[in-house]
């Protein structure tokens, strides 16, 4: 468990620092060092091989100390959004912890949202609906009203057509 924890560490001080502008100014330094270094060893392929080597090497580390803080961060926001979703009585408790779907059940909820939103738009009160069901019984009644008043606009047309 130590190892663990001195890991947790090394890694959280590890992703601040090489973040920070210290490590770029020290990235920097080293770079001029090595441009300016280049005369003295006549640009030779050692030299050339030092920073190739160099900056592999740090490339190579730095990836998995960027997805571990990546992860990390992920989680952390997934638990955020998790807790906001749990604690808003209108909102769906069906998609706490969906990051563990495939891509194809994530693209599935993708259109069922976007599906949302569309009826959404065409709603007067934003809050009005708070699933699709509800949002697709609001929208077949508007369109049964809609088309009720237009079949009266229609009879009301025949009937002047009709008188003249």
């Amino acid at each position: 468990m130590k190892n663990k924890n001195l890991f947790e560490r090394f890694a959280n001080w590890a992703t601040k620092f090489t973040g920070s502008s210290y490590a770029f100014i020290g990235a920097t330094l080293i770079v001029i060092i090595w441009a300016v270094s280049g005369p003295f060893f006549d640009y030779s392929e050692t030299w050339q091989l030092v920073i190739n080597t160099g900056t592999t090497i740090i490339t190579f580390l730095m990836v998995f100390l960027i997805q571990k803080a990546q992860n990390k961060d992920s989680k952390a926001i997934q638990i955020k959004l998790n807790e906001l979703i749990a604690s808003n009585e209108k909102a769906s408790n069906r998609i706490v912890d969906i990051e563990d779907l495939t891509e194809k059940e994530l693209d599935q909820l993708h259109c069922y949202y976007e599906k949302l939103a569309d009826f959404a738009e065409e709603d007067l009160d934003i809050h009005q609906s708070h699933s699709i069901d509800v949002a697709q019984r609001n929208q077949d009644y508007k369109y049964k009203a809609f088309q009720k008043r237009h079949e009266e606009w229609l009879a009301k047309q025949n009937q002047k057509k009709e008188s003249h």
